[in-house]
């Protein structure tokens, strides 16, 4: 596999930072509680949670639906739930990319069923034209074509997650 860069990492920076304003808007007297969904979103969690410049928790789930493939099983598994109590809480879940839905779709089911406040849905990058469960996403960082999409924390059977830009996988 080769990877080809698609967003550089200065353009992913500004991508950020729009980001953070926007929710800085929305959040900035909230006090939210911040989940990130691992392992994909720690490279952006961590550059936007830094630009976030009020009170905030943070916290982390983890699922599963993709293994070693490049497409969805269909299947979302919990590995890893929030650790820190939602009831009454403002949440935003930060993804690294929804695709297909169906992760994202099952964290916020389970996350409602724990009565937040409120519950949005950051992605650094949205690739619709593979969507399969409709979810609003509020907070969008970009869309992207339907290509394999490594770097920034993204994977492709665990490896390219150092990658500072975002790039296509090309065989």
């Amino acid at each position: 596999m080769n990877p080809e860069v698609y967003i550089s990492k200065r353009r992913i920076n500004s991508i950020v930072n729009r980001l953070a304003s926007e929710i800085t808007s929305d959040y900035s007297d909230k006090k939210p509680l911040v989940i990130g969904v691992l392992k994909g979103s720690f490279v952006f969690l961590s550059d936007l949670v830094r630009k976030l410049d009020f009170p905030l928790e943070l916290d982390f789930i983890r699922v599963a639906s993709y293994g070693n493939s490049t497409k969805t099983s269909h299947e979302v598994s919990m590995l890893l739930a929030p650790g820190i109590p939602i009831k009454g809480r403002h949440v935003l879940l930060v993804e690294d990319i929804i695709d297909s839905g169906f992760s994202v779709d099952f964290v916020a089911r389970l996350l409602k069923k724990q009565e937040p406040a409120s519950l949005k849905i950051c992605a650094l990058l949205d690739k619709p034209s593979r969507r399969e469960v409709n979810t609003v996403i509020d907070y969008i960082g970009m869309e992207v074509p339907d290509k394999f999409i490594v770097g920034y924390g993204l994977d492709c059977a665990e490896q390219f997650r150092n990658l500072p830009d975002i790039c296509v996988i090309k065989e």
